[in-house]
């Protein structure tokens, strides 16, 4: 998926990503033959305007003239302002920045700042999107809700999955969500249901081209090597961590052997994260957790809806971080989003898209789901008569929930998150003249109440230009859509599922 004239910024890193480009490992690329869909071909008017320059070997590239937001109270912001960019990293940041001999991207009338930071998206559902609008997480005995999250997908689609299959939809998932300027995610691949079916999951994320945490998580059947296969995950495609592609240990606390995966990832030295949902009953065993001191800063707890004050307060005490996805959470019976209870504790708290089966893996959507509920919930304490109650939260806090909180969960903070010099060169550009937007009053405001996905200009990942100007590089998306649609029809067909458009 390389442009040419563009550098590879992992191209340092073992395994997968010194691979060519664009090639399955061998074992994926076997099992899913002859039909293997194939990786991203350049599209033929893609990227004919960048400014000369950009992404030639030893050029600097200066970002002039935005309303940049830096996410770095040590940087500030600037009405109008710079960013200097050296290879992959970020040199500079300030309000006139002098550099003769550097590439230029002219960014008056947009607003420049960090990608957003997904830590917890099922990508190997692309093919399955909205197929389950009105799901709930299980089967509650009524009829309307007889298909279901855990029943219809996870028992049912899931089960058909080949390689190929996992890689189109983890390909084009991350493809979506680089597009609406989500430069990194934590990839919850619940479908290691063999080696391959990992190594695809692992080849979609690298050639999607953006940041990724592999999440090594579960999978059925009988060539299900999970968690034992994670050592041979971690020394073939993880060995650095000078590399876009990192990995995190799934650690389901409501499966048999939980205790023998987070053992296996705090070896490797891992993050370990899971759902913690009480709609599954998981209060009593994450109770039994807390209370043996086994939470640790290497914990992501997902959802933590209706889990006990006693297990809250242990999670905090140890550091760990708190994933939501707020759309979904109030959307399939997860229980209502513990914003509050996650603030009132000074917990690290990001944002995470979940299923694209149900709810859209935007952004702009997660930060105004976030703030409109916790708003909500405060405005009726006010109106209620209540004397006391928690502080509204700011625009400015959604963004840093869906972006440096995101990084330091991740364990990513030293790198992205922020534009701080030093810190690699993952930038949106978000168009601040557009009909939607227009006039610029408030910048935070902006992003998060007037913004959606179609003001994303341009994306940088690593110092690399991804997408310009309203246009993904570097890859044919009607060829990939019609592979995807191809991998979809077969998941419909094998888990003899019906398509029914007005369903």
């Amino acid at each position: 998926m390389c442009d040419p004239g563009l550098e590879d910024p992992s191209a340092s890193a073992p395994a997968a990503a010194a691979a060519p480009l664009g090639a399955m490992p061998a074992a994926a690329a076997a099992a899913a033959a002859p039909s293997a869909p194939s990786a991203p071909a350049p599209h033929p008017a893609a990227g004919e305007d960048l400014p000369d320059g950009i992404g030639a070997p030893g050029r600097r590239l200066l970002i002039r003239g935005g309303a940049v937001l830096s996410m770095d109270p040590a940087v500030g912001n600037y009405a109008t302002g710079d960013v200097l960019v050296e290879g992959k990293r970020i040199v500079a940041v300030g309000s006139a920045i002098e550099a003769p001999d550097a590439a230029l991207i002219e960014a008056a009338g947009k607003i420049v700042m960090p990608g957003f930071i997904d830590t917890h998206h099922h990508q190997f559902e692309t093919a399955l999107r909205s197929q389950l609008a009105h799901g709930i997480l299980i089967n509650d005995g009524r009829p309307a809700n007889a298909r279901n999250y855990y029943e219809t997908i996870l028992q049912s689609f899931s089960m058909v999955y080949r390689p190929q299959d996992v890689y189109i939809s983890e390909l084009f998932g991350g493809l979506a969500q680089l597009d609406a300027g989500v430069t990194t995610v934590m990839d919850v691949s619940q479908i290691h249901h063999s080696p391959e079916h990992s190594d695809a999951a692992i080849a979609g994320l690298r050639d999607a081209g953006r940041r990724a945490v592999f999440g090594y998580f579960e999978g059925w059947g009988d060539k299900a090597k999970y968690p034992g296969d994670a050592a041979r995950l971690r020394a073939q495609y993880f060995a650095s961590d000078d590399q876009l592609l990192t990995m995190a240990m799934g650690g389901e606390i409501y499966l048999p052997g939980a205790e023998e995966s987070w053992k296996i990832g705090r070896e490797l030295g891992l993050k370990i994260a899971l759902h913690v949902v009480g709609t599954f009953g998981m209060r009593d065993t994450f109770d039994q957790l807390a209370a043996s001191g086994a939470f640790g800063p290497d914990n992501i707890f997902i959802h933590m809806t209706g889990m006990s004050d006693m297990a809250w307060k242990a999670a905090a005490d140890a550091g760990a971080h708190v994933s939501l996805a707020v759309p979904i959470e109030m959307h399939m019976r997860h229980g209502t989003p513990p914003i509050q209870k996650a603030r009132d504790l000074g917990m690290t708290m990001s944002l995470s898209s979940d299923v694209e089966c149900t709810m859209t893996a935007d952004f702009f959507t997660q930060m105004r789901a976030l703030i409109t509920l916790q708003r909500m919930s405060v405005n009726e304490a006010a109106l209620s008569g209540a004397s006391d109650y928690p502080d509204l939260m700011q625009c400015i806090d959604a963004i840093g929930h869906a972006t440096i909180a995101g990084a330091k969960g991740l364990g990513l903070e030293a790198r992205t998150g922020s534009l701080t010099p030093g810190k690699e060169a993952d930038i949106v550009l978000l168009d601040a003249e557009a009909l939607n937007v227009a006039p610029l009053n408030n910048v935070p405001g902006a992003v998060v109440t007037l913004m959606d996905r179609s003001n994303v200009d341009t994306v940088l990942v690593a110092g690399r230009v991804r997408k310009w100007r309203g246009r993904l590089l570097g890859v044919d998306i009607g060829r990939l859509r019609a592979e995807l649609e191809a991998s979809r029809d077969h998941l419909f067909a094998a888990a003899g599922q019906d398509r029914n458009l007005f369903a």
